[in-house]
């Protein structure tokens, strides 16, 4: 069924088939409302009740995935000074549907879509806490739980801003003037080709999309955690450039220990980069809100 961008589905789930799974491997499950919340590059996730959250791969790329996420997330607990969905229940894969599959404790909150600086600014400490400890677990414990290690080539600037431009190519039209320029300086001005690796266990696609704000608008949620890897700590520090009012920035680095200026350099590389690739779902999905939110991420962290 593969379409022609790197985020269409192999297989499709919907509602009622969601039901129907979920209902014949965990029966006490069945007389529960079926809700679909929605879906990313990899899952299509819904809201059992109003407890539990299910995410079934829609790629076969994102099955090895959801196999290491039920047995790495677990052990987490103990690091975590953010709620996170912890796994509950371990779906196999069956005739009707080609995967395993993931039921998690449902995290409450809002995605932090519209947010003012000053109410983003509050989530420094919290966000600074929460990966200083994240990037404290084992990497040998994470790497024998079947995480992958740097399979993305993190400290690759080279390679990373030429895939930037082809991108930024595909969206150009959707960027105004003066967005545009502000980005093309930027990458004009990237003039470093590698950085040396520092590998820490990484949540490994830290963005608004997989974040949840309570009604204050702090940071009361991490979910998605699909991207599990051990690589450059840079990928996860990239929040607080996408996220973080430059002034917040201090008190963040503050809070986390400190990274030196290669790091904030490879950082604010991938704050632009990931709201790049949000940007061109949101565009092919016709997702207004999205799209502007991206650009704000994207503008956000290409200012000082």
């Amino acid at each position: 069924m593969g379409g022609t961008n790197v985020w269409d589905a192999e297989w499709e789930v919907n509602e009622e088939q969601a039901r129907t799974l979920i209902g014949r491997q965990f029966p006490q499950l069945s007389s529960k409302q079926v809700k679909r919340l929605g879906w990313g590059w990899d899952n299509t996730v819904f809201l059992i009740g109003d407890e539990y959250v299910f995410r079934f791969p829609r790629r076969t790329i994102a099955v090895g995935s959801i196999r290491m996420e039920g047995k790495l997330l677990p052990k987490l607990e103990a690091y975590m000074t953010i709620p996170y969905p912890k796994p509950l229940f371990y779906g196999e894969a069956s005739d009707e549907y080609p995967a395993p599959f993931l039921g998690y404790a449902y995290v409450p909150g809002d995605f932090p879509i519209g947010l003012t600086e000053e109410r983003r600014a509050l989530s420094a400490e919290t966000l600074a806490k929460f990966l200083r400890r994240l990037h404290e677990f084992p990497v040998q414990a994470a790497l024998k739980c079947g995480v992958q290690q740097d399979h993305r080539s993190l400290t690759d600037i080279a390679s990373r801003k030429v895939k930037l431009e082809g991108f930024l190519s595909k969206v150009v039209e959707h960027l105004s003037p003066e967005e545009s320029s502000v980005i093309e300086a930027y990458i004009s001005r990237l003039q470093t080709d590698r950085v040396e690796a520092v590998n820490a266990l990484l949540h490994g696609d830290l963005h608004f999309k997989n974040m949840l704000v309570n009604e204050n608008g702090i940071v009361s949620g991490i979910i998605d955690w699909g991207d599990l890897s051990v690589g450059h700590l840079a990928c996860d520090l990239s929040v607080a450039y996408s996220f973080l009012p430059p002034y917040a920035r201090g008190v963040f680095f503050e809070t986390y220990g400190g990274a030196d200026e290669e790091t904030k350099l490879l950082a604010r590389l991938i704050a632009v980069y990931i709201p790049v690739l949000i940007l061109m779902q949101a565009v092919d999905d016709g997702d207004e809100a999205i799209v502007a939110e991206a650009k704000s991420n994207i503008m956000r962290a290409l200012s000082d």
